[in-house]
This record gives structure tokens, sequence and C-alpha cells, in this order.
């Protein structure tokens, strides 16, 4: 007896063994099937919800951190608790001198409830201050036009880079406003850019709603003086910002006089934190995704081993038979084995093919096309199947190789 891959009478028996109990063989192969699905579908759904929440963040930098001026907790050489502050430029000069780890170090300023004006049309919102370096924190899509640059900064323009909102309601059906004048509280300022943002972060507003200016244009027009309302701070390559914390501290807490262990009076906003968190997360649920699919397909392999073995005993009698008319051991190893792997090649193939289905879709809804599995992981998931449920029919293949035929003729 030679088992050849293509041998029709040997498709045929296989066919026939694994019909002889349906029932049987049916929920076997779902296990199997359903094993493959979840673990494909965990996987790709895994990779799919972690593009869709590192979305929200484009555009913003992840070794990033904020400061933010607060109230004094603590009374300090004469001053009284509950003093308020301000951050201010000297502030950011002494950061710039002090911590060389910082690629980035700018500032925003905001005032709110402004009107945006433009012949008849009007629209309320914030104008920010900011520098040519706020795009290294959070970089808006500019439409048209430039973004604030350092000349504007340093000689201190009535430039403006507006929101796509603001835009859209002041003018209305203007395809092109670069070059053109807003009125922000009756001040004329030239339009030098159009932006909007594609992240969910925002800095007490979006990009589309506000409008900015150079930070010194703000200073003098708000009459601020120096006094900025953050400072955006950027570590270059791997820095550690947590680590940097109480440097900040110090710096900032000499130049107002609050005492060194005030932790109340400034706000430290740690966004590199906030992305290892969500790298945590993900690496969480990528290891209990495998997990969960792992364990079902188990399941499935056992059942694999089961139904083989089952198999085998039913089938002792025509095994010794086998025996005796000249089939050798390794002949009857190897068509128990075959059987078991074209069960787990049938199902687990479906339950790929199913799974890329599902995530296909799901990508078309949510227009996120990372919600599918490259061909690599595919066949690396069948294969893995494959051998498994190969594996888990040794046992009742060598059982049956071992199947003397006398005392198979003789079973009962």
């Amino acid at each position: 007896m030679k088992i050849t891959l293509f041998d029709r009478d040997n498709w045929n028996e296989i066919g026939a063994t694994l019909a002889r109990n349906k029932t049987r063989t049916f929920l076997t192969g779902f296990g199997i099937f359903w094993g493959v699905f979840m673990l494909a579908c965990l996987m790709g759904g895994a990779r799919g919800a972690e593009d869709m929440l590192r979305r929200n963040f484009n555009g913003f930098a992840t070794n990033s951190a904020f400061l933010f001026a607060g109230r004094t907790t603590l009374p300090y050489k004469g001053h009284q608790k509950n003093r308020n502050w301000n951050l201010d430029n000297k502030d950011v000069e002494r950061l710039r001198q002090m911590c060389p780890e910082l690629s980035t170090i700018t500032t925003q300023s905001v005032n709110s409830n402004n009107s945006f004006r433009n012949g008849r049309y009007t629209f309320s919102g914030s104008v920010w201050g900011v520098e040519d370096k706020f795009t290294d924190v959070m970089l808006p899509t500019i439409e048209s036009g430039r973004f604030i640059n350092e000349a504007d900064n340093s000689l201190g323009r009535k430039v403006a880079v507006v929101g796509k909102k603001v835009i859209n309601e002041i003018f209305p059906g203007v395809t092109d406003v670069v070059g053109r004048e807003i009125l922000i509280n009756g001040i004329s300022y030239k339009i030098i850019g159009v932006a909007y943002q594609t992240s969910k972060i925002t800095m007490n507003d979006r990009i589309d709603n506000v409008v900015m200016i150079p930070r010194t244009t703000f200073q003098r027009v708000y009459n601020v003086a120096d006094k900025v309302d953050a400072i955006m701070l950027v570590g270059a390559g791997k820095t550690d910002m947590t680590a940097l914390e109480d440097r900040f501290r110090h710096i900032i807490y000499q130049n107002h006089t609050i005492a060194p262990d005030d932790k109340g009076a400034m706000w430290y906003m740690n966004i590199s934190e906030e992305f290892a968190k969500v790298d945590n997360m993900f690496a969480g649920v990528t290891f209990l995704a495998a997990f969960i699919g792992l364990s079902t397909l188990i399941a499935g392999i056992i059942g694999i081993g089961n139904i083989m073995w089952v198999i085998v005993k039913e089938r002792t009698q025509e095994i010794g038979i086998r025996r005796a008319i000249g089939a050798r051991p390794v002949d009857v190893t190897m068509q128990i084995l075959s059987e078991g792997t074209v069960l787990t090649a049938v199902a687990g193939m479906s339950g790929i093919v199913l799974a890329v289905v599902v995530l296909a879709v799901t990508a078309m809804m949510t227009d996120t096309p990372s919600f599918q599995m490259s061909m690599w992981q595919a066949l690396e998931i069948f294969i893995g199947f494959l051998v498994l449920g190969t594996l888990a029919g040794i046992i009742p293949a060598l059982k049956a190789m071992r199947i003397k035929p006398i005392e198979a003729l003789n079973d009962k």
C-alpha cells in the first residue's frame, strides 16, 4: 500500500472515514475552524485597534511634556501660600540654557472669546500666540500658505494662521484666502496660512477653531508683557521626560521664589508617560488576543487527537486485515495521520478565509486599513495549526502501527 498525494483511492478513503460519523467530524473540525478564526481576528483586530488609537496622536510629539503655572501651596521666603504666578520668557531662556537634553522648548499663550470678522461674517474663538517651533510639538496640517516662522516672531508681524473652521465661517465660498485680511477684535492681520489638525489631542482647543499669531505680537497686543501660558518641551531622542521633572521644577521655582518641594505650584503634563501607557496597554491586548486564540485552538487540536483515537479503535479489525494482506506499519501510520491533517487543513483554511473577510469588512467600515493580516501572518497561522493538528494524530497513528494482525482479527 502506497500513499501518494495524487492517489484518488487514498483521498476517497480519507473522505469516507471522516464522513462515517459526520457529527463527530463536524464538531472536531469546527473546533479547529473557530480557533483559527478567533486567533486571526484577534491578531488583526488588535493591530487595527492600535492603529485607530495611534491615529488620534498623528502629528503630536510623543516624547513631550508641558508646564503650566498654578498656585503655590506652601509659604516660602516671606510669600504666603495660594499665591498666583505666571511662566515667562525668562523661564524659557533658563530652560534652553540648562536643559541640553531637550530638542525643543517653545511656548503657547491663549486668549479666549475673540471676535473674528470679515465684512459681515463673524466668528468667536481663541487666539494663540505661538512660535515656529510649535510645529515640533503639534504638527498642524497646512491646507494652504505657511506656518508662522522665526522672522514673524522676531519682527512682531501682524500675521495669522487661521483654523479651517474659522475660514469656512467668515470666508464662505472663498477658495484662496492667503494674503487677505482678517479682523481680530478690530485689528487687521494678514492671513499667511490655513491649518487644521488630524490628531484628537487638544491643547485648549482644536487648531481648526483658533487663530494663531506670533508670540511677540500676542504679548504686545494683549498687553501681557513677557508672560506665557504654557511651556512646551520635547526631549531629544529617547530622553526620559519623567526623570527631568525635578530639574524643570528647580529651574522654574528659582525664578519665581517658590518652595522647592511645592509640587502643586506647577502642573507638569508628561505626554511621554501617556504614550507609554498606550504601548503597554496594547502589548497586553496583543498577548491576551494570542492567549485566547491559542487556547481555543488547543481545544480543537485535542479534539483532533480524540477523533483519531476513536477512529483507530473503530477500525482495529480493518487495520488488522490491511496488515495481514501486506500493508506495512508506515503505511497504516501515514493513513491515520493524513486523515487528521486533512481535517485540520480544511477547517484551518476555512477559519483564515472567514477571518480575512471579517477584517476586510471592519477595515472598510472604520476606514482603518490595518484591520487585516499579511500573507505571511496567515501562512504562519495556517502552517502552525497544520503542524499541531498533525502532531495530535501521532499517538493514535503509532497505536495503529503497533496493531498485530492476529490480535486485530480477534478484536470484538
